[in-house]
């Protein structure tokens, strides 16, 4: 199955649904993840705090997909901010993965009481200019953040991974990225499934386009223009996630789901401007 791409403000294509990998680990973790790659999926998200980029590293080593057809995103955490520590933190993760270089690196929060992560960008533009790393993102950085690394170092991320559902849809910050170039990624992209699996509006939107309520909510991020990265370990529940570009939901449907939007829509009230990320 292809997927549709998005060009990143740097040239590099990456598609628009990939797989999130957070607490997939080991044996298990490297099928899952092979399963994934089988069944169409080129964009894998891992991150160094996830512990698991070695899973990550071994699966692409038992597909047969290319790795010149992968597109391998990575995170840096809140404590490798300083520039050296960022520049061996990306060195490491590569060990990890027994990797060459990563498609796509980000710092995984700003972290703004530690106030180090223009410090941490400039690692990851230099990591780039030595072929670590193909295109450099963020993740969880509010505008206020934003405006800082192009004041400081004159380039902004091509990606911003950010909490983004239909509990919380991110309007303004959306629309903020798309004003300045900046590709939407969603992390968590379904919330809690077990919750909002049974939210009624959904279920009636599935009803309606005779699909699941998981693919409506997956194709009203693409329709959005925000590349989703949702998790799953089972090779089903993969493909059902990625089945979603042989229908459209309509204006009035797209508008149903931005009413479900909640001023305190965070799952675990990680707000940028205060959050600490280890």
């Amino acid at each position: 199955m292809t997927i549709p791409e998005v060009t990143l403000n740097d040239g590099i294509r990456i598609p628009m649904i990939g797989l999130g990998t957070a607490k997939v680990k080991g044996s298990d973790g490297v099928r899952a993840i092979t399963s994934a790659l089988d069944g169409g999926y080129r964009l894998i998200d891992t991150a160094y705090n996830y512990e698991n980029e070695g899973t990550v590293g071994a699966a692409i080593r038992r597909s047969s997909v290319k790795r010149e057809d992968l597109r391998i995103s990575s995170k840096l955490p809140g404590r490798y901010h300083s520039y050296q520590k960022a520049v061996t933190a990306i060195q490491e993760s590569l060990y990890r993965a027994n990797l060459d270089y990563y498609d796509l690196y980000l710092i995984h929060w700003p972290n703004p009481k530690q106030d180090q992560y223009v410090e941490a960008w400039q690692a990851l533009i230099d990591a780039k200019k030595w072929g670590l790393i193909h295109s450099i993102g963020v993740s969880n950085f509010l505008p206020e953040h934003l405006k800082r690394l192009e004041k400081e170092t004159g380039v902004l991320p091509s990606i911003n991974q950010i909490e983004l559902h239909p509990f919380f849809n991110q309007e303004e910050q959306r629309k903020w990225h798309e004003q300045h170039g900046i590709v939407t990624e969603s992390w968590s992209p379904l919330f809690r499934t077990s919750e909002i699996l049974h939210q009624e509006v959904l279920q009636e939107l599935a009803h309606k386009h005779h699909k699941s309520v998981t693919q409506i909510i997956l194709r009203w991020h693409y329709q959005l223009g925000a590349v989703s990265i949702p998790k799953s370990s089972s090779p089903e529940r993969q493909l059902e996630n990625i089945s979603i570009f042989d229908f459209s939901l309509g204006q009035e449907d797209m508008d149903k789901i931005a009413k479900l939007t909640r001023p305190d829509g965070r799952i675990n009230d990680q707000d940028p401007a205060v959050y600490e990320e280890f």
